[in-house]
């Protein structure tokens, strides 16, 4: 498990722009099963690819026209109940973190694995959330 100074700078970059941290279980399942509209939850981490590519390109997606109606964040290798919970809502894709989770009226409709933002620039991640965010907010 990361170190909480580690990780809360980290934490900061997407609870200042409005995510919600989930922290337990519980957390993630009320914010995600059989609430309506939609909701956007990163998995957030502490590897280069969620500093240079993942973080930025979440913030510069809030910039689109249409955004989720809730955001949301969990943190891999150190909110260990709230990511494994995610894990499981985010099957049949395997763990990847940094990923990001668009989730429409409890059910899970985009996600991008690492491999998806690794080698890729914020402004590339942002197309692939905005244009989700066009299909499904």
């Amino acid at each position: 498990m990361y170190p909480p100074a580690l990780v809360m700078p980290m934490k900061q970059e997407l609870t200042s722009v409005g995510f919600e941290d989930l922290t337990t279980a519980e957390e993630v399942r009320e914010a995600i099963q059989d609430m309506p509209g939609t909701l956007l939850v990163v998995i957030n981490s502490v590897c280069g690819c969620a500093a240079g590519y993942a973080r930025p390109g979440v913030r510069l997606s809030l910039q689109h026209s249409k955004t989720p109606d809730r955001l949301a964040t969990v943190f891999a290798g150190f909110d260990m109940e709230s990511v494994a919970e995610v894990r499981k809502l985010t099957l049949p894709y395997p763990p990847s973190s940094p990923s990001m989770a668009l989730f429409k009226d409890g059910k899970l409709v985009h996600f991008i694995e690492r491999h998806q933002i690794e080698g890729h620039n914020a402004a590339m991640v942002a197309e692939n959330l905005m244009k989700a965010y066009d299909k499904h907010c």
